[in-house]
């Protein structure tokens, strides 16, 4: 059964050990020994401010930039060829005359309406505008 704690929260068995205290010893401690014995945080997990960062090695940290451009020119020439494909193919006659369409002659009817051919046509060019954004705004991870 849960026990009744201050201001009418519930505590599960597990939760009673534990206590809150403003005069807990931890505050009680001076904040440079905390550094000292956990640096980057103090004994109450609060970050620690002046504390000197790991160093990544060299070799990793190009490895995981050219990984980064390499994703990005992925990324950029993905989305200018399905563009240019959405933006050109709904026009072309295969849209329409494939195999894929022949047996169903409602969607085949429904993917020739202009009003559709016209939807995957702004969708190519909203995919092509996102590659030339992507490929604009690319910038290399600052190294600390």
């Amino acid at each position: 059964m849960p026990a009744q704690g201050p201001a009418g929260h519930t505590y599960d068995h597990w939760e009673l050990g534990v206590t809150v205290s403003p005069n807990s010893p931890v505050d009680k401690i001076p904040s440079e020994s905390l550094r000292a014995k956990t640096p980057g945080k103090d004994l109450r997990g609060t970050a620690v401010a002046n504390t000197p960062r790991e160093k990544t090695s060299p070799s990793g940290a190009g490895l995981q930039l050219w990984l980064h451009r390499a994703l990005t020119l992925l990324l950029v020439l993905l989305c200018t060829v399905m563009g240019v494909l959405l933006v050109i193919l709904p026009w072309r006659p295969e849209w329409t005359d494939n195999h894929f369409l022949l047996g169903s002659p409602g969607l085949r009817a429904f993917v020739s309406n202009g009003f559709v051919r016209g939807l995957c046509s702004g969708l190519g060019i909203l995919d092509i505008w996102i590659g030339f954004w992507e490929a604009v705004h690319y910038r290399d991870a600052r190294q600390p």
